[in-house]
């Protein structure tokens, strides 16, 4: 019972994780610039103020807002799923499904990340805030869910 409130507790962390690095915006920083997913604040004298990405390969960022997006919405459904599974799994099978749920959200999230990396701030003064470290944190938190779900078995007695 024990294992299976860490699980819980360890998806929803990770959840938060997630839809918090999709959200928040601080995946690029300098001291005038904060850069998320959707758009970009930049200090012009004393004031904050939000610009779109115009500057930033449309393609690239499509396919990261939609990868980060994907993740989120793998990682919810994965949970729910869990728990059905909690109650209608016969004993002594295994977790497939909430794990399956749980990589494709993995990937998902690698793929975002992995594209941000490569694609942009190439050669910029900057670094990556904390909502670019919370997207690896997150797939290295969804991968161990995976993994875990995918070696879990549904006690028999």
């Amino acid at each position: 019972m024990l294992i299976l409130a860490g699980i819980v507790v360890l998806h929803i962390t990770t959840i938060i994780l997630l839809l918090v690095a999709t959200i928040d915006n601080a995946w690029w920083v300098t001291d005038t610039t904060s850069t998320d997913l959707w758009g970009s604040w930049e200090m012009a004298g004393s004031a904050w103020h939000y610009v779109s990405l115009k500057t930033y390969p449309e393609d690239f960022l499509q396919a990261v807002q939609a990868t980060s997006v994907l993740a989120c919405i793998f990682a919810i459904l994965a949970l729910f799923v869990f728990v059905a599974q909690l109650f209608t799994l016969g004993k002594g099978q295994r977790f497939t499904l909430s794990g399956v749920l749980q990589m494709i959200s993995c990937l998902c999230v690698m793929i975002a990340a992995s594209i941000y990396t490569a694609e942009f701030h190439i050669n910029e003064a900057g670094a990556y805030g904390h909502s670019f470290i919370l997207a690896w944190i997150s797939f290295v938190l969804t991968f161990f869910l995976a993994v875990t779900y995918l070696v879990l078995r549904k006690k028999t007695e």
